[in-house]
């Protein structure tokens, strides 16, 4: 099977995009269906992630307007990108400027918490809820869930060391 492009992606979205509408649910209520993430949910019908096979039944379900073909194409590693001018729309401006300003703050937790390491957004989980400020106002929570990664201190292994795991000596 051939990688799909960008451009087959941005053909294949609006489809399942129309999928979805047509079941007259949010990205939340298939979620709630299907065991899922919200933000995964809008990731699969953006073809920004794989819908595995074990997943497929359950997804069809929410979504009954998704055909054979679309679900098929679902299933196919997805060609993850984003166009560069996406960064100019105002909700990832200002998703990109929260990162940005409390970026070192959060960096300096996770060294102080953890060590020297990083937040896999590989194994990764991301949501978002809508709850009431204490000001009674809506409140946007954006909760990124990602496994700790230490950095790998790089040894050089010595040609004894390498003798002794082989059971040579």
């Amino acid at each position: 099977i051939m990688e799909e492009s960008g451009a087959s992606a941005a053909a294949v979205v609006p489809r399942l995009l129309a999928a979805k509408e047509e079941s007259g649910k949010s990205f939340s209520d298939i979620a709630a269906e299907t065991g899922l993430t919200n933000v995964y949910v809008a990731q699969l019908l953006r073809r920004q992630a794989q819908l595995k096979p074990d997943m497929a039944p359950a997804f069809r379900a929410a979504v009954p307007a998704l055909t054979d073909e679309l679900v098929e194409l679902m299933m196919r590693p997805p060609f993850r990108s984003y166009h560069p001018d996406i960064v100019h729309e105002p909700a990832i401006y200002r998703l990109n400027e929260a990162v940005m300003h409390f970026g070192e703050s959060i960096k300096e937790i996770i060294n102080e918490d953890f060590g020297d390491g990083i937040m896999s957004a590989i194994d990764f989980y991301c949501s978002v809820d809508k709850i009431q400020g204490a000001d009674g106002k809506d409140r946007v929570v954006v909760t990124f869930d990602g496994k700790y990664l230490p950095y790998t201190e790089q040894q050089v292994p010595s040609v004894r060391k390498i003798l002794e795991h082989d059971d040579v000596l």
